[in-house]
């Protein structure tokens, strides 16, 4: 990871405060943002051993304050496996070198990730079709985990529409997440692009990514959730767009 000067450094520290907000007011999105708007000044590969620390910290809370952890990851495991195995194959299109094709595949994520949220209607999934789509979904998700260190592509979409209540669907989505976070360490291992020196880096943003998340738990009492998180997602879907078109661009 190559040293940061103050301008840079300043706006990670912006970066993690503002995606911290956007995971305190919704309760999600931290790696999202983080991923998204370091992308637009740095190699998604550089950004991705950034997101480590805090992505970890502020999920693994998510995860353990649930209800029912053991019933939890005893539907989802399968999903959870198929996870770090997509993760550490797709991990090498991260480190290959084609760093501009790799942020316009970031863009494509955040775009379209932004674009279903704002238009898609919620569907539920058939039990009997859980056990085969979990896999499947699951190694989708950690291909393009380890390819853009965005967690949420089809991985979101597809634990909302498994019929959990509120409190089991935020801690499911913290076990997505947690998993999502550990196997990318582990795939930027893997190809020698996060060694444990660089976690002291990482941990440089975990305060900021606190600090937001605390701002945008006050602002959830002021601002209403679902109009805060419209208007992320079209932020979101902005800055997607703009980074899938950086390599048309020349």
């Amino acid at each position: 990871m190559p040293d940061l000067d103050t301008t840079t450094m300043l706006m990670i520290v912006a970066t993690f405060i503002v995606a911290g907000i956007v995971k305190g007011v919704t309760g999600m999105g931290l790696p999202t943002v983080a991923m998204g708007v370091l992308g637009l000044f740095m190699p998604p590969v550089v950004a991705a051993g950034l997101l480590i620390l805090p992505s970890f910290i502020t999920n693994i809370w998510q995860l353990l304050a649930g209800p029912d952890f053991r019933a939890i990851v005893a539907r989802l495991w399968p999903m959870m496996i198929a996870i770090t195995v997509g993760t550490l194959i797709g991990i090498r299109l991260m480190t290959s070198g084609t760093g501009v094709w790799t942020t316009s595949a970031l863009g494509l994520c955040l775009a379209g990730y932004a674009a279903y949220s704002l238009f898609a209607k919620p569907f539920a999934i058939p039990a009997k079709l859980e056990p085969k789509l979990s896999p499947a979904v699951g190694l989708a998700t950690g291909f393009l985990t380890g390819g853009t260190g965005i967690f949420v592509v089809p991985a979101v979409p597809y634990i909302q529409s498994l019929g959990f209540n509120r409190d089991d669907l935020v801690q499911a989505l913290g076990l997505s997440f947690t998993v999502s976070t550990i196997a990318l360490a582990a795939g930027l291992a893997s190809q020698d692009a996060f060694r444990v020196e660089h976690l002291s880096l990482s941990a440089l943003a975990v305060l900021p990514a606190l600090l937001g998340m605390w701002l945008g738990q006050k602002i959830r009492n002021i601002v209403s959730p679902a109009t805060f998180r419209r208007w992320f997602l079209i932020c979101l879907l902005l800055l997607g767009a703009e980074l899938f078109l950086r390599a048309f661009w020349g």
